[in-house]
Formats: C-alpha cells, sequence, structure tokens
C-alpha cells in the first residue's frame, strides 16, 4: 500500500512539474473562475437547446474550438444539430442554402457571398463540415446596411423599410434596454463624440442581437440543438442575443437551456482575473500574446473612429480598455458596427 501511495504522489508531483513546465494555448474555467475542461463543456452543450460561442475573431484558438464542438456535437445529438453565426447577414441565406445543397459550387458561394476576410481559413471550415454533413446554417445577422440606419437615425430610420425587407430584422417595434451594461458601455464610449454616436450605436448593436436573437429562436427545431457563434460581447454576461432570446422566449411554455461560453485573453492562464469572472458559463483563456488569423485590411467592415479607442472588430487589432477585442466595431459616417 505504502509503495501504490508512493507511485501516485510521484506520478502527481510529475504531472504538476511538466504542466508548469507547458505552454497552454488555453485554459477552461467555468463561470467561478474553477478550472474546467473540454468535455466538460461538452456535456454540457450536448444538453442544452441554445449554445452561445462567444469568440474572438481572429483568434485561431476559438475558431478550432468551435470546429471541434461542431463535430463532437453532431455526433452527440446524432445529427440533430443547427447552426448559426453572426458572420452572415439574413440576406446571405439563399446563397448558403444554395451551397450547403450541392446546388452551386463552392467557389460561387465564396464570390457572391459577403464574407469576412478571414472567412476561409477560421469559418469555413464550418460550414463545409456542415455541407458534408447535410446540416444547416443560418446566416443569424442583420443585413449592415439596415444596422447602419438605425447607426444614424436610430430606430425610427426603420420605418421606411418596406414589408420585404423588414423580414430581414428583427420584429419592430425593438424592446430595448439602454441600461444593460452591454449597451451603457458603448453609449459610454461615444459620450461627446459626434451627436448621434452615443445614443445610436448602442442602439445599431441592440438591432443586431435582437435579430440574431430572432432567427435563433425561429429556427429552433424540438429535439436539436442551436449552435451559434458570435463575436464574445453579443452574448457574454448574458446579455446581448442571450437577452433578447429569453424576451423573445417568454410566450412559450418552457425555459430554453442556454449554455454560453466566451473567450477571454489574459497574460497569465494560471487563473482568471476578477474582471472575467462570471462572463458565461464557461471561459476560454487564450494567451493574449497567441498569434491572430487576420489583421485589419482594405477589405475590412470600416473601424471605430481612431478617437474612441476602437474595439477590435473583426478584422480590428486595435484593443480598448472598455470593451474588448473583437466585442463591438461600429463604423462612422453611417457605417454600422459588425463584429
Amino acid at each position: 500500500m505504502q509503495i501504490k501511495t508512493y507511485v501516485a504522489i510521484l506520478t502527481i508531483m510529475t504531472l504538476l512539474v511538466s504542466a508548469k513546465s507547458d505552454k497552454p494555448a488555453y485554459r477552461v474555467f467555468n463561470s467561478k473562475g474553477h478550472s474546467a475542461d473540454y468535455q466538460e463543456i461538452l456535456k454540457a452543450a450536448q444538453n442544452a437547446d441554445v449554445v452561445f460561442f462567444g469568440e474572438s475573431h481572429t483568434n485561431p484558438i476559438c475558431h478550432w474550438l468551435e470546429l471541434q464542438l461542431v463535430k463532437d456535437l453532431f455526433e452527440a445529438k446524432k445529427g440533430q444539430l443547427i447552426i448559426g453565426s453572426e458572420i452572415f447577414e439574413r440576406d446571405n441565406q439563399l446563397l448558403l442554402n444554395e451551397y450547403l445543397s450541392s446546388m452551386i459550387r463552392k467557389k460561387d458561394f465564396e464570390a457572391e457571398a459577403k464574407l469576412w476576410p478571414n472567412y476561409k481559413t477560421d469559418y469555413a471550415p464550418i460550414v463545409d463540415f456542415a455541407a458534408k454533413k447535410g446540416i444547416k446554417v443560418i446566416a443569424t445577422n442583420i443585413p449592415r446596411r439596415f444596422s447602419a440606419v438605425v447607426n444614424l437615425k436610430g430606430f425610427s430610420g426603420l420605418d421606411s423599410i418596406n414589408a420585404v425587407e423588414r423580414g430581414m430584422i428583427a420584429p419592430l417595434p425593438l424592446k430595448y434596454n439602454p441600461n444593460l451594461d452591454c449597451y451603457k458601455k458603448i453609449g459610454d464610449m461615444f459620450a461627446g463624440s459626434q451627436s448621434h454616436m452615443g445614443e445610436n450605436i448602442p442602439k445599431a448593436q441592440a438591432i443586431k442581437d435582437a435579430t440574431m436573437a430572432h432567427f435563433i429562436l425561429k429556427n429552433l427545431s424540438e429535439g436539436s440543438l442551436f449552435f451559434h457563434f458570435n463575436g464574445s460581447y453579443h452574448s457574454e454576461n448574458y446579455e446581448g442575443i442571450v437577452w433578447y432570446l429569453k424576451e423573445y422566449n417568454k410566450r412559450n411554455a418552457t425555459d430554453l437551456k442556454i449554455v454560453t461560453i466566451t473567450s477571454v485573453e489574459q497574460d497569465d492562464l494560471g487563473e482568471l482575473t476578477k474582471e472575467n469572472l462570471g462572463k458565461a458559463d464557461f471561459i476560454i483563456c487564450i494567451p493574449e500574446d497567441m498569434t491572430q488569423t487576420q489583421v485589419e485590411s482594405a477589405g475590412a467592415p470600416p473601424a471605430l473612429p481612431a478617437a474612441a479607442m476602437s474595439t477590435a472588430a473583426p478584422m480590428k487589432a486595435a484593443k480598448a480598455d472598455t470593451v474588448k477585442k473583437d466585442s463591438v466595431q461600429s463604423g462612422s459616417e453611417g457605417d454600422d458596427d459588425d463584429d
């Protein structure tokens, strides 16, 4: 017995020394900051109705984990899986359907769809897997031109949209809570800047969140899991899309089982910093110096004004103090946010 105990202790010590000398690409924590792992995420996810993965848009660890979850959840749910994503705007749905059903070629889909510059490296593997396995992919995001209208004119700017176009956005009039922390922070960032920004940019974010929530709920199927990936700011702290999804679901008899995953970056992966606690059911902690898959480019969506300390949008590398990287991107002069 003593020998077995000694061997066990030695094994544990060896593992601890090895872990200390290793350089992990990520660590998983639960909402309270306790250590967790991928299998715990997978177990929780397969028992949910909706899973949100709040990604950092240009972080390869996020995209790799999303792909692994899609593959494993497809197996665990015996094919009862639906994928949705912020990166696809509603007017891309027809092209998505045509590609997923093999009606059009991959190169034609990629040539005609409105795709982000890092689509081929970061998102195509998921969409291609969906095409191969017959998984539905739902374009949940509002067309950018409509959130740009809100950015300029507020919600009243949507009054002139015709009935057909209204089918691509959340139902109007939109319930809006400016006191939600996710919107209040954005408004605070733009306080004192151009007259419309402090008030309207949070509303442009809200119309995106509400539209994504609306199309998630609309495409839920009994027995299926809806896996949605989006910028972390859209779902962390159970706000944004999550808040709207719960609001829209209030009329239903049953509560939705929702699991949230978010990603954060820290210099030290030993433990979660105080500000990252409670952001989601599971927090993926990634080294701050992790290489990125895309930098700002000519084909990228417009970024926040430099004076606002832009918050790393899809293709933006700069960081902000108030809102973390890949959380919000808002264009000026009529361009909307697109994280």
